[in-house]
């Protein structure tokens, strides 16, 4: 086994990927400028395991060979693994000026899912490549949502069969897939891509009930980069996207070959409701995990602001802060109880509590734009109306801003400290986590149907009936 450097991991980029960005082929995704921060900044995954101070959590030992690897994939057998795991991507997060890299979390997520759905051969193909992947120290993206056409209709009902991922052709070394995804986050600086499957399918769906892995380099598969944040920028305008971004995909397969070791699932539409609700399991307890410390930074940023605008004891401020209070620390108690509560099922491997897991992601999405407000309102709206950088740097300017935007505290830190709510809140970086709030990992009536799925109500039930005097049989 290897523990790869960031140095490593960036190297391990440059190959014959076919990414398109902003209209063109990008032939290096790690040179190109708008890119490379997306590199950069999920490179810090493999710093962290190499920093004295979180190496203990980033790395863990083999009990049979002694040798080290990355804690993401630790298969988890209990509590601790879990709280672990959630501590691991909460510190990684934490460190990335809010923005989660995702390069090993999610594929992880995926392979432990998959390790609790398939059986027989099937499960020794995703055990060896977990092996693989955790012998190497390499990143994973997962393709899952498809692009799904009309969604009034089920996949093998579309117009167009490639509006769903589908096995196009079998044969004796493998199969052939078409189709896309979409939403692939990660994928343009991850070393493999897993595909699952999206939904729940019926008989008729046959085809469509696939999941594998393909190297990124895979000859037929082309990932075309979202353009949303665009642009270059300067740290002091704009503090945490001139070095934070994560790069989606719309992912396309033309005839993409996939040996039969790599394939997990094969037209096999009893698997893919389940492969992707297990899937879930993890993944929404991994996106509660990479909240933290977005809903910090909005009680530390609230708090900061007030007292530099010199009203950090308006009594309005104080219920304000007092609520975003609230709320980091309810997301954070929901996340820490889901892996207190967490199941273990026949094969040893244990996941977080759906129910609780899902009440702490619904918590977190149905009260962020509410929270949003709040630290806007104490802010004030200098969030979208204060100098930019070229002001700042010109000195005759800067004697005047100087002048005029200082409160409590001087101007250039009260600047700093509103530049980076904007950036948090107002400006693109801010929409980006916003609409993440509401449809990343699962939309809110998501979360709802599989808060209701996993409460088991026959012990309140009973309670009801024999408070009321009915007969419980």
């Amino acid at each position: 086994m290897v523990l790869r450097t960031a140095e490593q991991y960036i190297e391990g980029l440059r190959d014959d990927r076919v990414v398109y960005y902003r209209g063109r082929r990008i032939r290096d995704v790690t040179t190109e400028p708008e890119l490379r921060i997306a590199v950069l900044h999920a490179a810090l995954d493999y710093r962290l395991a190499r920093d004295p101070q979180h190496r203990d959590l980033a790395v863990v030992q083999d009990a049979e060979t002694g040798d080290e690897y990355s804690s993401y994939y630790r298969l988890p057998r209990g509590s601790e693994d879990l709280l672990n795991r959630s501590r691991l991507i909460e510190v990684t997060t934490a460190e990335g000026a809010t923005l989660v890299t995702l390069i090993r979390e999610i594929g992880t997520d995926a392979l432990f899912a998959l390790q609790r759905v398939v059986s027989g051969e099937a499960l020794e193909r995703v055990q060896a490549f977990h092996d693989h992947c955790k012998g190497r120290d390499l990143s994973l993206a997962v393709a899952q949502t498809d692009v799904k056409g009309d969604r009034s209709l089920s996949p093998s009902a579309q117009p167009d069969p490639d509006l769903y991922l589908r096995v196009a052709k079998e044969t004796r070394e493998g199969i052939v897939v078409r189709g896309a995804k979409v939403h692939t986050s990660v994928s343009v600086n991850s070393d493999e891509l897993i595909v699952l499957p999206t939904r729940a399918m019926g008989p008729d769906d046959v085809d469509f009930a696939v999941s594998f892995a393909v190297p990124m380099a895979t000859e037929g598969l082309n990932l075309y980069a979202s353009s949303y944040s665009a642009g270059s920028r300067d740290r002091f305008e704009f503090p945490l996207s001139s070095k934070a971004k994560m790069l989606e995909t719309l992912t396309v397969f033309n005839d993409v070959f996939v040996p039969w070791e790599r394939v997990f699932v094969c037209r096999q539409p009893e698997l893919a409701g389940p492969l992707a609700l297990t899937f879930v399991e993890y993944h929404r307890f991994t996106a509660v995990s990479y909240k933290l410390p977005l809903v910090d930074a909005f009680v530390g940023a609230a708090s900061e602001i007030a007292e530099m605008n010199g009203i950090a004891r308006a009594g309005h401020i104080r219920d304000k802060i007092a609520h975003l209070i609230a709320y980091a620390e309810t997301v954070r108690a929901l996340t820490e109880m889901a892996a207190y509560r967490c199941r273990v099922d026949e094969r040893g491997i244990a996941y977080p509590d759906p129910m609780t897991t899902n009440i702490a992601k619904m918590t977190f999405a149905s009260q962020y734009h509410a929270s949003l407000a709040a630290l806007q309102d104490c802010a004030g709206g200098l969030l979208v109306t204060g100098p930019g950088d070229e002001d700042w740097d010109n000195g005759d300017i800067r004697q005047v801003l100087e002048k005029y935007f200082r409160a409590k505290v001087p101007a250039e830190p009260r600047l700093k400290m509103m530049h980076l709510i904007s950036d948090l809140t107002a400006r693109d970086f801010g929409g980006y986590h916003a609409v993440l709030a509401v449809h990343a990992e699962g939309s809110i009536e998501a979360e709802k149907l599989q808060i209701l799925r996993s409460y088991e109500d026959g012990r309140t039930r009973s309670y009801v009936r024999r408070l009321a005097g009915i007969d419980t049989e």
